[in-house]
């Protein structure tokens, strides 16, 4: 497939989004709420944890044909989407180390007092069934690296429920790390600290820079050990357990629709297909008969959006399996992530990922193949005149994530109207930030920050301004600045107005690997300060934070970050 082959020849880039997940009574910010700060007002009171409760209407329970084995042991589940799987709690001391206060106010409409009670931390650990609640883990299967894999699932995650907030909003309740299910396979269902930090921290993350995820509530440790090979080499070393209460409107993925199309079970996935309507798309009519068609032509529309958002603030998620696209087109199972600190277009997060299919610079192709393997799974439900369809409306992907990419890019360099020279301007841009080796995070930071009058007069980058400096010395640099200059002429910004925007835009802080891992070194040691901390910073990622600058979190990065090595082991 030649996806976007000049665009990708070139830029290998996105913007920021401003378009939020659907947790605030807000649901979109325009330019102008950024640039000045207006905030959403909240209408309701949150409440204490003892008159919480989960929501049993069109409850996945009771929507769908459950696993009639009771047991709770590995094999291969047919004939159903769900089996009945309750957590195994820890058995050691629980410590609720974090937790989101907008996840838990705004969402789950809960006081910072509930995180004290004994039953709420019981709860988000697995240890508390509360009434209302059927645990389920879902069987999936999905294309991994390529390959069809067969059945997956939820190896390690049990839903809990759902929960209906004050805005109406659907949210599935999901802890991650609570035991063995049916679909462990050779796992024991628990993840450890390391990943649950890093889970943890990302989803919120990502949350507040603007792109569609999945949410982190809480983050529970205890002492029970874990036994982890890290990166498959032969030495396994013991790990402490955590637990993370994740949240989402739906965990249904593609691997979801796969496995019930590969096995034939046409009645389930049609099942399956028409709920996921009902309940999470509401722009389809449900009583349409090419209903089906129009899902899957806004999911395609959604995802080529969203990995365009990921390519934006230079996230690459690491392991995009088909088991970890969401039908929703939001982020989910976050793994071995990482965010790019020098600009490398061929940026591999994943040690385990040798041939560096799921690289940076590789998603959106991957976004594509992934659809593709989609578009498979609805063909057994679809007429034929239906079928030949499928591929004309997967055409549209390449579009819809150029103009979305670009759309982004404009964003991030404060234009707001759209000029035919824009993609060479973008281009050249990262042309020059790849041969430096620039820091993809704090160039576009850096350059919203500082004077183009003052540089331009100077011809010289103040050295506080690190990765534009490095910028500085390409032959193209001044060229590309002279115009730059042009160019927001035309739009008609001034200096200042400029300089708000792409500060409005351009996060100063992102989740780096360093800063994930001495966070979790220090959890490590039962400083869990350092969790909390980052937490606080990444919230707000555009604004100056004292704290965040003494910790070096827009500096750059240290030398040892540039071996470090994130794994699929959690």
């Amino acid at each position: 497939m030649r996806l976007l082959s000049l665009l990708l020849t070139f830029l290998h880039f996105g913007g920021y989004d401003f378009v939020l997940a659907r947790s605030s009574d807000c649901f979109k910010l325009s330019i102008l709420d950024l640039v000045t700060n207006s905030q959403c007002p909240r209408h309701f009171a949150p409440q204490s944890f003892r008159t919480w409760r989960f929501d049993r209407h069109q409850d996945l329970a009771t929507s769908f044909p459950l696993d009639p084995i009771a047991q709770n042991f590995v094999r291969q589940v047919p004939g159903c989407l769900f089996s009945v799987t309750y957590p195994i709690p820890l058995k050691s001391k629980l410590q609720l180390v974090a937790f989101s206060k907008p996840v838990l106010n705004d969402i789950l409409g809960l006081t910072d007092a509930a995180t004290s009670e004994v039953e709420f931390v019981e709860f988000v650990s697995g240890s508390l069934i509360l009434p209302g609640s059927l645990p389920l883990s879902h069987r999936y299967g999905g294309h991994q690296f390529g390959y069809w894999s067969g059945q997956l699932g939820d190896g390690r995650a049990v839903t809990l429920g759902k929960f209906v907030s004050h805005l109406g909003e659907r949210w599935e309740l999901q802890l991650k790390g609570s035991g063995r299910t049916p679909y462990s396979r050779h796992g024991d269902g628990r993840a450890v600290l390391r990943s649950s930090v890093r889970e943890f921290l990302c989803s919120e993350a990502m949350f507040h820079l603007g792109i569609p995820t999945s949410r982190a509530a809480t983050l529970v440790v205890s002492d029970d050990p874990v036994v982890r090979d890290q990166f498959y080499n032969g030495n396994p070393r013991t790990e402490r357990a955590a637990v993370v209460l994740r949240l989402a409107p739906s965990w249904f993925r593609i691997g979801s629709l796969e496995i019930l199309a590969k096995n034939k079970e046409l009645e389930l996935l049609q099942q399956l297909l028409d709920f996921v309507i009902k309940n999470h798309f509401p722009q389809v009519d449900i009583k349409d008969k090419d209903r089906y068609l129009a899902l899957y032509s806004t999911i395609v529309s959604q995802t080529a959006q969203l990995v365009a958002q990921w390519q934006s603030v230079g996230f690459t998620h690491g392991v995009c399996n088909t088991d970890n696209f969401s039908l929703l087109s939001i982020t989910i199972d976050y793994g071995p992530f990482g965010f790019m600190d020098e600009y490398n277009p061929r940026f591999v997060p994943n040690t385990s990922d040798d041939e560096g299919r799921y690289s940076y610079e590789n998603q959106p192709d991957v976004g594509y193949f992934n659809l593709e393997k989609l578009g498979d799974a609805l063909k057994p439900v679809l007429k034929r005149s239906q079928v030949k369809q499928l591929q004309n409306i997967l055409k549209g992907y390449e579009r819809i994530y150029k103009d979305k990419f670009m759309e982004l890019f404009r964003r991030k360099l404060g234009l707001l109207t759209i000029d035919e020279d824009d993609e060479n301007l973008a281009a050249v841009f990262l042309k020059i930030m790849e041969d430096t080796k620039a820091d993809f995070t704090m160039s576009f930071r850096e350059l919203g920050e500082i004077d183009l009058r003052e540089i331009l007069n100077t011809k010289e980058v103040p050295k506080k301004y690190w990765a534009l400096t490095s910028m500085a010395d390409h032959e193209w640099f001044w060229n590309w600045v002279d115009k730059y200059k042009i160019r927001l002429k035309q739009e008609g910004i001034d200096e200042a107005t400029r300089q708000i925007l792409m500060n409005k835009t351009n996060p100063r802080y992102i989740l780096r690997n360093w800063m994930a891992q001495e966070a979790i070194e220090r959890a490590n040691s039962n400083d869990f300060s350092g969790v909390q901390e980052l937490l606080r910073v990444l919230e707000h990622p555009t604004d100056w934070e004292p704290e965040a600058e003494r910790a070096g979190y827009a500096s750059r990065p240290p030398d040892w970050s540039k071996s470090l090595k994130v794994s699929c082991s959690s």
